[in-house]
């Protein structure tokens, strides 16, 4: 009755100014509360949750679960949300999975050639099959659903997202430089010493592996997040595929056994990144090739509910897309002025070439292992529990507030009725 009282005072207010300030003042706290609930809820997740989940997965996942349950213990430190990265905390030990291990070799080679053949197998040509059904749309997955569409003077950006039945979202975004070239762009991306200086979420990089035959790579990232969530370790193989002035660029999550797993960062392991370069037709000059375009296919799962890290990569997109091209313009200076180039964009130009028939023959190339597509793998209890947001969690976090915060003016009965419909966000999104 109190909530009715007030509201029925802040409806008679002589203006419309004074009820919608009314309003406002109203619902603000509500919504703080909220979100600060939510956070709350998700800080105080016990360790049994996910337990109770991996056990419901099957007895040949008993041992990872019992694994996840001991190694690591919640604490408030773990209040550490970042869009898109993930909240539930699960854990980073149990056993690396993947296609992509370094085969057997029953005759004895020297460390530099086996080395060598390590890097090289760790992006095959399965993962550029896959890639190329990605650019030509013959993959036979879902519909792209278009998210965006922007543009500047010097940049035209699209992007599109797409849902699997299982694991994160899929995203595809097409960007067209102008007064760029294919090679310029591919050298931008591959160039991680250049790249800490647009990129303020990268704070390490460093290279493990390298083939001198196929430029194939193996390099280890460290990437920041805001405060209140855990910065993210990423081990990346990839590799180029050049015909002719279009650049195949393949980047993907691949394990490592020499680099051990630590509970910070946390390392995600299903990561794929890969995207195709090309010129195309300027805008400014009909009819000359003097614009680039790339065409960027991306997917992760760094440790969020999917729901959460669609809102957040939906709000967040432009903003950081928009920081890429002065990066790119500035690296086009410092390429103009004859610099020396990192050892990482020297091998960027270390790539395998391929001929326009071999490409158009992968077009009737059958689908190729579901593994190879993600990237790496995760396990199938990581899949299910980024699909939802535990209600009883958001719920809980709200009860907490509302003990606390409640003074008169936000009555439980309003933050336990939002909490509900917050935690039905993951339907809606």
């Amino acid at each position: 009755m109190a909530l009715m009282s007030l509201i029925s005072d802040i409806l008679r207010r002589p203006t419309i100014a004074g009820v919608l300030g009314g309003l406002v003042t109203l619902m603000a706290p509500v919504w703080i509360a909220v979100v600060v609930g939510v956070l709350v809820g998700w800080a105080w997740k016990p360790k049994w949750a996910n337990f109770g989940k991996e056990l419901l997965n099957g007895s040949n996942e008993s041992s990872s679960a019992s694994t996840a349950l001991a190694s690591s213990i919640p604490s408030f430190n773990t209040l550490k949300l970042q869009l898109p990265t993930r909240i539930p905390w699960i854990s980073d030990d149990g056993a690396e999975k993947g296609n992509l291990s370094v085969p057997p070799t029953s005759v004895p080679e020297s460390s530099s050639t086996a080395s060598e053949r390590g890097s090289s197998s760790l992006v095959t040509d399965d993962d550029l099959h896959h890639l190329y059904r990605l650019v030509e749309e013959k993959d036979g997955g879902p519909a792209w659903i278009q998210m965006m569409d922007r543009c500047t003077p010097t940049m035209t950006y699209q992007a599109w997202r797409r849902d699997q039945e299982t694991g994160p979202p899929q995203y595809r975004s097409r960007t067209v430089f102008e007064d760029a070239t294919p090679e310029l762009v591919r050298d931008f991306f591959w160039d991680d010493e250049f790249r800490s200086k647009w990129d303020d979420m990268l704070i390490h990089a460093s290279t493990l592996e390298t083939c001198p035959a196929t430029g194939c790579m193996m390099v280890q990232w460290i990437r920041k997040f805001p405060f209140f969530c855990s910065n993210r370790e990423y081990i990346i193989g990839r590799r180029i595929w050049e015909s002719g002035r279009l650049y195949y660029c393949i980047t993907k999550g691949v394990p490592c056994s020499t680099i051990p797993r630590r509970s910070k960062p946390r390392r995600v392991d299903l990561y794929y990144s890969s995207w195709c370069i090309r010129a195309v037709e300027s805008k400014r000059v009909e009819g000359q090739l003097a614009a680039c375009e790339v065409l960027l296919f991306h997917h992760e799962d760094m440790g969020i509910p999917w729901e959460i890290a669609k809102l957040g990569v939906r709000q967040g997109m432009w903003g950081a897309v928009k920081k890429i091209e002065p990066g790119l313009r500035a690296y086009q200076r410092e390429r103009a002025s004859e610099a020396r180039l990192s050892p990482s964009a020297l091998v960027a130009q270390m790539n395998t070439k391929i001929s326009e028939d071999y490409l158009r023959s992968l077009g009737g190339v059958d689908a190729r292992r579901s593994d190879v597509e993600d990237g790496g793998s995760g396990s199938s209890s990581d899949e299910q529990s980024g699909k939802i947001i535990p209600k009883l969690i958001v719920v809980g976090g709200a009860i907490a507030l509302a003990c606390t915060l409640d003074r008169g003016l936000i009555t439980k009965a309003v933050i336990f009725g939002v909490a509900r419909r917050f935690s039905k966000m993951g339907r809606r999104l």
